[in-house]
């Protein structure tokens, strides 16, 4: 057990100030409160967390919701879990359990609450050392059982115990948390994260360790590695037909597609722009960008290794993929028009394309903003040529110029103009509402006048 006091300064204000309010709460009705898990191993890495767990002995779950409540509004979740979350406040507190697998699937696990569980017996339970650490918040006493910090100090991720195995999601939250803290495998994670199957996974579990990945990883490659070395690539087929998938060694010295969308994520990671769901979109581009290589691509009679129309066969195993992920088809049917036109800002700066091609660009990806960052990763994952992209910054200038670099065109005249004209609802009208729209992106009217005026003209001929 060693001792330092100052771990606790490094807390956020706010939060060590609520951390110490329920310590000195819980320790005058007499009972016991750590900080554990990630909130513990943040601290020692010396990034502030943005919540506090905590695990309290000495009482039971309703006696510790009542103990809680004339203060904090504690809400019970799951009932023999033994766990409590405060409303309005970034904290979970657990009390001390026993956790054996008796069935199949996360949910198939006998759960027992111990309140007097010693603190190593409870963090046996847990995935990796380095989430197996306590800090006691009234003495600063940290409590390590397991030898986390040395992993730490050592950067390596090592299981606490074959116990781990009784959750597969653990190999997949070892994939994030070794492209966040830069951390290498023990060979005996590696060993046993190759005997474990991801059958009883739901997918709403999967996407969520795979958003960490994309949101705050920083060595994208190594955690991606893990899973190739783990054999949980074969988990994803996509992804797996890219190991080994050839390029020309002249446009891709890097190596095969795996390695090149490797070195993509990567140079995406350095370029994150801190918006969630913009970061997610266009990480999810940049990994599923060359899943249509493998089944395009082909050795010429000249030698040279050629994909062609990898773009659009990209898409049906980017939806593939993108489905056993998550439901959420409003991102997918984001993803899949990047994947789709990935090439398009080079190939629209080689042909200077038109203010209507540009406008159209936009049109069918949504976000000509997005669609330059998937570029320009594409670009950046050929190590180690450097070349330059100035097609980015010229498509990004003229679809500001055109107002469509975050949002595409939307259409002036719509149904009520016609109707206006004297015109009934019928068929005709989307023919009509169509050579308005195509129109208006080959730049022959831009407000509601001239696209009025227009219409008039197309309506009623002199």
């Amino acid at each position: 057990m060693d001792e330092i006091p100052d771990l606790r300064k490094k807390l956020p204000k706010k939060l060590g100030t609520l951390l110490q309010d329920i310590a000195h709460l819980i320790h005058e009705n007499g009972g016991h409160s750590l900080l554990v898990g990630g909130s513990v191993r943040d601290l020692i890495l010396g990034q502030a967390p943005h919540e506090l767990d905590m695990e309290v002995r000495g009482f039971k779950t309703d006696h510790l919701a009542q103990l809680l409540l004339p203060k904090y509004a504690a809400e019970q979740v799951g009932k023999s879990f033994g766990v409590l979350k405060l409303k309005g406040f970034p904290v979970e507190i657990a009390l001390p359990r026993t956790e054996v697998k008796n069935g199949t699937g996360h949910k198939g696990f006998s759960i027992e609450v111990d309140p007097n569980l010693p603190f190593e017996q409870a963090a046996h339970r847990r995935d990796y050392t380095i989430n197996a650490i306590g800090l006691n918040p009234l003495t600063g006493e940290i409590l390590d059982p397991f030898n986390g910090q040395q992993d730490l100090r050592e950067k390596i991720l090592r299981h606490v115990s074959p116990a781990f195995s009784e959750d597969p999601l653990r190999v997949l939250r070892g994939m994030q948390f070794i492209a966040r803290f830069h951390l290498k495998p023990s060979p005996e994670t590696i060993s046993l994260c190759q005997s474990i199957s991801m059958e009883e996974l739901p997918p709403e579990r999967i996407f969520d360790e795979w958003k960490k990945l994309f949101l705050k990883g920083i060595d994208i490659t190594a955690g991606l590695n893990f899973l190739k070395d783990t054999k949980w690539l074969k988990h994803f087929p996509e992804l797996d037909d890219l190991v080994g998938c050839k390029q020309d060694p002249e446009w891709h010295p890097e190596g095969d597609v795996w390695i090149h969308t490797l070195h993509c994520l990567d140079a995406f990671a350095r370029e994150r722009v801190g918006i969630e769901w913009e970061d997610l979109v266009v990480g999810l581009a940049v990994l599923c960008h060359d899943l249509g290589k493998p089944s395009t691509t082909k050795i010429g009679e000249d030698g040279r290794i050629r994909s062609p129309k990898h773009e659009p066969r990209g898409e049906e195993p980017t939806r593939s993929f993108l489905s056993r992920l998550t439901n959420q088809n409003d991102l997918i049917e984001q993803v899949v028009p990047l994947v789709r036109r990935h090439l398009s800002p080079r190939t629209f700066y080689n042909d200077q394309a038109s203010d209507g091609a540009v406008r159209r660009l936009a049109g069918k990806v949504g976000r000509i903003d997005r669609l330059v960052r998937v570029a320009a990763a594409d670009i950046a994952g050929r190590p180690p040529r450097k070349d330059e992209f100035p097609e980015g910054p010229w498509l990004l200038q003229r679809a500001e110029e055109l107002h469509v670099k975050d949002s595409e065109p939307k259409p002036i005249i719509l149904g009520r103009h016609l109707i206006e004209q004297g015109l009934s609802p019928s068929p005709n009208f989307g023919l009509i509402l169509d050579k308005c729209f195509e129109a208006q992106l080959d730049g022959k009217f831009n407000d509601t006048k001239n696209g009025i005026d227009y219409l008039k003209n197309l309506l009623f001929p002199i």
